[in-house]
């Protein structure tokens, strides 16, 4: 029963939700990304999920937070690619959400 316990207890710090906040502002933001046109530009293919409880993981399903202080992650979208840290692209269909370039995956952690 105890080991029981103790997971529940460390389960909610090793996982990695990914609610998302729009920044209006850079200084506000944790990570600035940038909106690819086309996907083998991209780092992270990223799909917009419904609910909260569907963007579980480090693995491109995101879900938009109305307030900054309900977000794991803040971010800003830039003009341009060489002002990102991070460059994203949407994808249509939730499984086809991830990772191209596993290097910036630490940005989202």
């Amino acid at each position: 029963m105890k080991p029981f316990l103790l997971l529940l207890l460390f389960l909610p710090l090793s996982s990695h939700a990914q609610k998302i906040f729009s920044a209006e502002y850079q200084n506000q933001a944790d990570i600035k990304v940038y909106v690819v046109e086309y996907e083998n530009q991209c780092d992270l293919k990223v799909f917009k999920v419904d609910y909260s409880n569907q963007a579980n993981g480090n693995s491109g399903l995101w879900y938009f937070v109305d307030y900054a202080n309900q977000a794991d992650k803040k971010i800003y979208f830039v003009d341009y690619p060489n002002q990102s840290d991070l460059k994203i692209y949407f994808v249509q269909y939730q499984n086809q959400a991830g990772w191209r370039d596993k290097s910036k995956q630490h940005l989202l952690y």
